[in-house]
């Protein structure tokens, strides 16, 4: 017996209509907001992830699944769909249209991490970008149509953490004053901030250990070293959510996980999910497209956690309006029956009719169950008096009511009831 591999799990019926749905609705949301979809490689060179993402991140130093192919070339599996996004504008020379270009995009990404609730080492992730513009009014609108993507699925009780982490300019001399103030209490931080000191000191904010917590309470803040324009910028981005009334709650030491990013940092939360409780998140990343090809485009985006969503609408008890029963089951009572039933099955579908019919010869008590099982709506019921008399009988599953209906009619009949 082959199992799955550790960290991977297979979706069956009933729950992929729950995945379909999410999807149908993220296409619908999106669209509104006129993002397009677009659909990149599951796998690319090795070093777009370590130029893009950042060789001392957590993810391309511990997470990502690499490996040489037949050419010796070293090769990657997404960890995360923004480099793949921006490459693929870059490459294609996307940015000699009319900006800015919107994107969103669904599918699997690949993490070597420890599986846990609503995280897995093949996960999936819905997330946009918008790439060629700098406006704070877009800012604004990805945290919207983040928001608005949930919010029509059924979530509620969400929170909005906003920080501005500063662009090439002022970022570096507070980074200074945070190596400095961490170096003067060393001993107070965990032993993985005590080497980012030396990385990636600006993680040292995202760190979930109490003791570093505690640690930062009187450390300097970036949103008091902010130059100029990314104040500007960041009061701009505050007063169009408040346009849009999205509250939000400001958070000095959100800097989200990767090394893209500038400006604008967020993060929307639901506290139901313990420790794992960010639903969505994301930023401005104006410096990425530089650092992968060369082109200064300003972009900015979010990427959602497709299984965690589930936990929370679960953890919320949101059903989602999703239909999983047949329309029509179709019974039958002999060879002739049998064959008659085929063809019509096949009518009921072109005709846009959800129906199926048993394949294992069954007896029609046998078939009456799994009319049932199917959560089918209607049954009709073809023997050799009803093929004799050019009729079915049609049944209603929920009341048990019968009635002869002319088969020649029957696709005209079942589009009036379904």
């Amino acid at each position: 017996m082959i199992n799955a591999p550790r960290g991977t799990n297979d979706i069956h019926p009933p729950d992929t209509s729950y995945w379909q749905y999410i999807e149908n609705k993220a296409h619908s949301v999106f669209n509104r907001y006129n993002y397009k979809e677009i659909r990149t490689p599951v796998f690319e060179y090795t070093e777009l992830f370590q130029r893009g993402i950042g060789e001392a991140t957590d993810i391309v130093e511990k997470e990502m699944y690499t490996f040489e192919d037949k050419g010796g070339r070293s090769i990657t599996l997404r960890p995360e769909g923004t480099a793949s996004v921006v490459r693929s504008f870059l490459e294609n020379k996307i940015y000699g249209q009319p900006q800015p270009t919107k994107y969103y995009y669904l599918g699997p990404m690949f993490r070597y991490e420890r599986p846990q609730a609503g995280r897995y080492r093949q996960f999936h992730q819905i997330g946009i970008e918008a790439l060629g513009s700098n406006d704070p009014f877009l800012d604004a609108e990805v945290i919207a149509a983040g928001m608005n993507y949930v919010q029509e699925l059924g979530l509620n009780n969400l929170k909005v953490l906003l920080n501005s982490i500063g662009c090439r300019e002022c970022r570096p001399g507070y980074v200074e004053e945070l190596k400095k103030y961490a170096a003067e209490n060393k001993e107070k931080f965990c032993s993985d901030c005590k080497n980012r000191l030396k990385t990636n000191p600006l993680r040292i904010l995202d760190c979930k250990v109490e003791q570093c917590s505690e640690a930062l309470k009187e450390a300097p803040l970036i949103l008091e070293a902010l130059c100029d324009e990314c104040e500007e910028h960041f009061r701009q981005v505050k007063t169009n959510l408040n346009r849009l009334e999205i509250s939000y709650d400001l958070d000095p030491y959100l800097v989200r996980g990767l090394d893209y990013y500038t400006n604008t940092a967020f993060e929307v939360k639901y506290t139901g999910l313990g420790a794992q409780d960010t639903i969505f998140g994301g930023g401005r990343y104006n410096g990425l497209t530089e650092e992968i090809g060369r082109q200064s485009v300003p972009a900015i985006g979010f990427a959602l956690g497709v299984e965690r969503l589930l936990l929370t609408l679960k953890e919320q008890e949101i059903e989602l309006p999703v239909e999983t029963g047949l329309d029509v089951f179709i019974i039958t009572i002999g060879e002739k029956a049998r064959s008659r039933g085929f063809t019509l099955n096949q009518e009921l579908r072109r005709a846009g009719v959800k129906s199926d019919m048993d394949y294992l010869d069954n007896s029609v008590g046998s078939q009456m169950k799994m009319a049932d099982r199917q959560n089918a709506k209607y049954s009709f019921i073809i023997g050799g008096n009803e093929l004799q008399k050019g009729v079915v009988t049609f049944r209603d599953m929920k009341s048990g009511e019968e009635e002869e209906i002319d088969i020649h009619n029957i696709v005209n009949k079942v589009q009036t009831y379904i």
